[in-house]
């Protein structure tokens, strides 16, 4: 046995296998591009090293592709006949239940192995950060900040990786609504290492949720010369970044970001996919032309559209297909979508039947100008679309959906109502306040919708 950077019991054959293995870790904690350069290396030190069979599992599965997944498994079955000839601890054979739950499909059973590691192990960064991962796709922002807060008590400035648990820990705060300690637990963390990518992008969401889109383009453009190591998360920060430029209505400058930045790589990952569907389609509903760009999103939504791995990704698929008029393609991607949540034995079968295939019919219909469908489809969801998971600021495309719906099908008191709530949640957001005014243009409150005019064009002066 020997011991990781954290003090964790290890089965490796050398000292220079765990450093490998400590390697890659490290670069996985920063959204670096050498993860896999790291994990070859450990691997090729110690080929039957357990944690590293596991990582390189995980590492599949978080891709989020079927094609992968027999590779996942492949690398299960390695782990847990190296870790059977070898022996090993208690969170290796943990590692090991918990990356066989997630192959079977099971992700809840996943995340609750990650969880029991953390009660001995608080200080197994790559279970916290695998559980935090695993509640944000579930929509529990509550077990995402307190997920890690159980294990805070083991760590201190000292432990290697602290900084990016203040990281993990201000994004779990930011998704309960703490934004003040989120803010300040992200800049610390930042403060530690500027190269923190999560940290930042916890702050941006800060930012974000409460209206502050100058600060956030200031946040972002005085971090980002310290993110050339990153990985594709990277065009998620600047996807944020987008987000401010389109509160601000610089138009131009948001579809100049997104060639250069947010798309710059025409990748298939999924979360550059999801990162560019929900953009072009804020920019659409404000009203700009946002050209040819929706048919290279759709052609990639057409490959992967029965995959059916998450719905947060499912919902974005659909943007793309539903914008680019594939009708037909989005149409049999529902079929597949109804047909997956009733036969699969996998966990988020439920969520994909009961909110997924929902959202991405009320998504289909928009396009076709169905307006008042969408609003019997949103309205019923508004409460429930966090269990697809991802954050606020994304879904938050969701309920602009229906409030847009809901003007353009004349449910003008409805619309109302939803903006009115909308206004006291996010009082510094224009384009609430100038879709509040359109609404009362049309109910014939003059003074309201020239009080509501008046505070958007402040807020964008």
């Amino acid at each position: 046995m020997h011991a990781d950077a954290r003090g964790l019991a290890l089965t490796a054959s050398s000292a220079d296998a765990v450093r490998h293995y400590d390697a890659t870790v490290a670069a996985y904690l920063r959204f670096d591009k050498t993860i896999g350069d790291h994990l070859k290396s450990t691997l090729a030190a110690d080929s039957e090293m357990p944690m590293a069979l596991v990582l390189r599992g995980y590492f599949f599965r978080l891709f989020c592709k079927r094609d992968l997944e027999s590779r996942a498994t492949k690398s299960l079955e390695a782990a847990a006949a190296s870790l059977a000839a070898r022996g090993g601890s208690d969170g290796e054979k943990g590692h090991i239940a918990a990356l066989k739950a997630w192959c079977a499909g099971d992700f809840v059973g996943a995340i609750a192995c990650w969880e029991a590691i953390l009660l001995d192990q608080p200080r197994d960064i790559v279970a916290l950060k695998l559980a935090h991962f695993g509640h944000f796709y579930m929509g529990d922002a509550e077990n995402m900040r307190d997920s890690v807060a159980r294990a805070l008590y083991a760590w201190d400035t000292d432990t290697p990786g602290y900084g990016f648990v203040l990281g993990l820990r201000a994004f779990g705060l930011e998704e309960s609504g703490d934004y003040e300690s989120a803010e300040r637990v992200g800049r610390h963390a930042i403060e530690i290492n500027p190269q923190d990518i999560g940290a930042a992008h916890a702050v941006a969401h800060v930012m974000e949720m409460q209206g502050r889109a100058r600060d956030g383009v200031v946040w972002i453009d005085g971090l980002e010369d310290a993110w050339g190591h990153c990985n594709n998360f990277a065009y998620h920060v600047w996807w944020h970044r987008a987000l401010f430029l389109l509160e601000q209505e610089r138009f131009d400058a948001v579809l100049a970001h997104y060639d250069k930045k947010v798309r710059v790589d025409l990748t298939e990952e999924y979360l550059d996919i999801c990162n560019a569907a929900s953009l072009l389609w804020r920019l659409e509903q404000m009203g700009v032309d946002v050209g040819q760009r929706w048919g290279e999103l759709a052609a990639c939504a057409a490959r992967f559209k029965d995959e059916h791995i998450l719905p947060f990704i499912d919902a974005h698929y659909m943007m793309a297909l539903a914008a680019d008029r594939r009708g037909e393609e989005a149409q049999t991607m529902i079929e597949s979508l109804r047909a997956h949540a009733t036969l699969s034995p996998e966990s988020e079968a439920q969520i994909f039947g009961r909110v997924g295939g929902p959202l991405c019919e009320a998504l289909l219909a928009y396009r076709r100008g169905e307006y008042g469908r969408v609003v019997d489809l949103l309205l019923p969801l508004r409460y429930a679309w966090r269990r697809i998971g991802g954050s606020h600021a994304q879904r938050d495309v969701f309920t602009r959906t229906l409030i847009e719906a809901a003007i353009r099908a004349e449910r003008l008191a409805l619309a109302r109502a939803l903006l009115a709530e909308r206004t006291a949640l996010k009082p510094n957001d224009a384009w609430t306040w100038k879709s509040f005014a359109r609404v009362l243009d049309g109910l014939k409150d003059t003074a309201g919708a020239t009080a509501a005019r008046s505070r958007a064009y402040a807020l964008l002066t």
